[in-house]
């Protein structure tokens, strides 16, 4: 089967597979070939796959939403990084890392935004 990565400016990985294993929220899954289609998120985490000549390679993505239909699985990903094993764990800290701070600064600002409408609201209420 054919496994293309995608990454928001270009195509990160296009090659041949005879085996994927990744992570969604409900855990950890594993295709093959013959496998129905199906969709799926995807979160931060290992992807690992087996090329037609048997070696498993290794990337760490940054979430995302993996599609297999027939023979062809994509997968849509903010960033990959493609190594080692153990080195890829640090990459995914990183990563992981990279969203917590993100989603802190959107909770911070939806805040903030939440307390200036309560606070407008009750100053037109106030003036009539």
């Amino acid at each position: 089967m054919q496994l293309t990565i995608y990454e928001p400016s270009d195509i990160f990985l296009d090659v041949v597979v005879t085996k994927i294993v990744g992570e969604g929220p409900a855990g950890s899954f594993g295709i093959l070939p013959r496998h129905i289609d199906f969709v799926t998120a995807l979160v931060p985490g290992i992807l690992a796959y087996e090329t037609d000549n048997g070696e498993e390679e290794f990337l760490a993505v940054k979430g995302g939403i993996l599609v297999k239909q027939k023979d062809h699985v994509r997968v849509v990903t903010l960033m990959a990084v493609k190594g080692k094993l153990g080195e890829l764990k640090q990459a995914l800290k990183q990563m992981i890392t990279v969203v917590d701070e993100q989603e802190k600064k959107a909770r911070t600002a939806v805040a903030k935004l939440e307390a200036n409408f309560i606070r407008r609201f009750m100053e037109l209420e106030k003036n009539g």
